[in-house]
């Protein structure tokens, strides 16, 4: 299934400033993907939960996400590669972890036709860099595919910030390797088992793309690249 069809980049990651960088091919710090979307989203809705819940309990809700999330991960990126997936620690995080990972074997993964990279670090030279999850042909077309868990399934006008993520690694794989990528698929399962797929093409693509400049527009007038060091 694993076509090594380019070369990607392994990225150079800095922490300056509690603000995750990564170094493009001009040896400039640019900062990921997240950071740009974290710097220039709107966190009134997680602030106001956890000013509700209070910071234990949010902490703890993020950290056992987190774990899961990790495992899941780790599980589908063994099983695209052909190795053993099932490693899971016995605890019932583990457990939770490895059911949500069978649910993605079973229902979506087969729909991946060639994956090109796992993992891979993407950048545009002076604007940004970062990690895709999976790159690779979905159901015939050339996509960004990211795995998702969550608590519930999210409705797609929830997830903007997954589709704004995709369209930066698309487009940082577009300049790179002279690709025409314009698809993301975000493929969630949660902790109910239930699966959902959201598939983004053309012209939802094209304006998605139109939102990620605009975001990099609004980081930059605030933050400066911050150049060799």
């Amino acid at each position: 299934m694993i076509i090594n069809k380019f070369e990607y980049p392994e990225l150079v990651r800095v922490e300056k400033n509690d603000v995750r960088y990564y170094r493009d091919s001009q040896e400039n710090l640019v900062p990921s993907v997240t950071t740009i979307l974290s710097a220039t989203g709107d966190h009134s809705g997680i602030d106001a939960w956890k000013r509700r819940v209070g910071p234990k309990t949010a902490k703890e809700v993020v950290d056992e996400a987190t774990t899961i999330g990790t495992a899941v991960h780790l599980a589908i990126e063994n099983y695209l590669s052909g190795t053993d997936w099932q490693n899971f620690t016995d605890d019932r995080l583990g457990m939770m972890a490895e059911q949500i990972a069978k649910r993605f074997v079973d229902d979506c993964l087969e729909d991946i036709d060639e994956v090109w990279g796992l993992e891979s670090g993407l950048f545009v030279d002076g604007l940004y860099a970062g990690t895709a999850d999976c790159i690779g042909v979905f159901k015939g077309i050339p996509t960004i595919i990211d795995f998702k868990t969550a608590k519930k399934i999210k409705r797609k006008d929830w997830i903007t910030d997954y589709f704004l993520q995709g369209a930066a690694y698309a487009n940082a794989h577009n300049v790179m390797f002279n690709t025409d990528i314009d698809a993301i698929a975000i493929l969630m399962v949660d902790r109910d088992l239930l699966f959902k797929e959201f598939l983004i093409k053309k012209s939802e693509f094209d304006n998605f793309t139109k939102q990620w400049k605009q975001r990099i527009i609004e980081f930059y007038k605030t933050h400066e690249i911050l150049g060799r060091e």
